[in-house]
């Protein structure tokens, strides 16, 4: 009897231990669960360089005289050009937001569209020809600013995830400018390259408005191919104290693309996300 206590005595210290070794394992496992758990290890959006933060907020001054935009309507005159064909027709650009614009231009061949939408939470971009032959942007070149022609509504006005830099005073057509660059984050498990969404502003250092953009688009089965796209704007005029550029010019790769003279313009006409959606 006094063997069969001692055994059974020695059970439950064995037991005990064991548990305990169990417990000491969960505690010890529990800080690296928390530190590694998607919650606590999802990466914080870097900062933005202050002072590339006070420019953009300058040039939103400027351009918005503090109004709150949800939308814009400008029409005009146009001139379209591709490699040697040049047309001459009028223009519609329709922007809601800062994800959703679209692009109606009316020539002698037809009507050619562009539309950018990111209404579904996804970016995405569609083109119709005058012939009616239609196709989608590739995925990588729809995470620049898709209001291209009205920097409001753009990486300017720091939206979600939006990371400024300050590259510097510089002088461009005789013309002083403060040069700010922007990117849009992406976590590292979504696989977007942030320099896929990289726009460069440059600002009159005397109005803080917007005289140029640049960014890169690329060819839809290569995206590390780069060509790159100049916006410029100029003859900027007030309408309902929003400052729109009357006067808009896009290049690609050097080329004049685009020649837009603003004739009209409306701000908040309650424009409707029907407009841009992409089917």
């Amino acid at each position: 009897m006094a063997l069969s206590a001692f055994y059974c005595l020695l059970r439950v210290i064995v037991d005990c231990s064991a548990q305990l070794q169990r417990f000491t394992f969960r505690l010890s496992f529990l800080p690296f669960v928390l530190v590694c758990s998607p919650v606590f290890c999802r990466a914080q959006v870097p900062q933005s360089d202050p002072t590339a933060v006070a420019l953009a907020n300058q040039a939103m001054s400027a351009l918005t005289s503090g109004v709150s935009l949800s939308d814009i309507t400008l029409s005009g005159n146009v001139n379209w050009t591709n490699g040697s064909d040049s047309e001459a027709g009028t223009g519609t650009f329709l922007a809601l937001g800062t994800g959703e614009s679209r692009m109606d231009l009316v020539l002698s061949t037809g009507t050619r569209t562009e539309i950018r939408d990111a209404s579904s939470g996804y970016p995405q971009g569609k083109w119709v020809s005058p012939s009616g032959a239609s196709g989608r942007y590739a995925y990588h070149n729809c995470f620049t600013d898709p209001v291209w022609f009205f920097p409001a509504l753009g990486s300017l006005a720091m939206g979600p995830n939006v990371v400024l830099s300050f590259i510097g005073q510089e002088t461009r057509n005789d013309q002083q400018v403060s040069h700010i660059q922007s990117y849009i984050y992406q976590d590292s498990q979504s696989g977007v390259d942030g320099q896929l969404s990289t726009m460069d502003f440059y600002l009159d250092t005397t109005t803080f408005l917007p005289v140029a953009a640049m960014f890169n688009v690329h060819p839809d089965n290569n995206p590390a191919s780069n060509m790159l796209v100049e916006v410029d704007f100029s003859n900027y005029q007030a309408v309902s104290g929003v400052a729109i550029p009357s006067h808009v010019q896009k290049y690609v790769q050097g080329g004049l693309s685009v020649d837009f003279t603003v004739s009209s313009a409306s701000v908040n006409n309650g424009v409707s996300i029907s407009q841009f959606q992409i089917n």
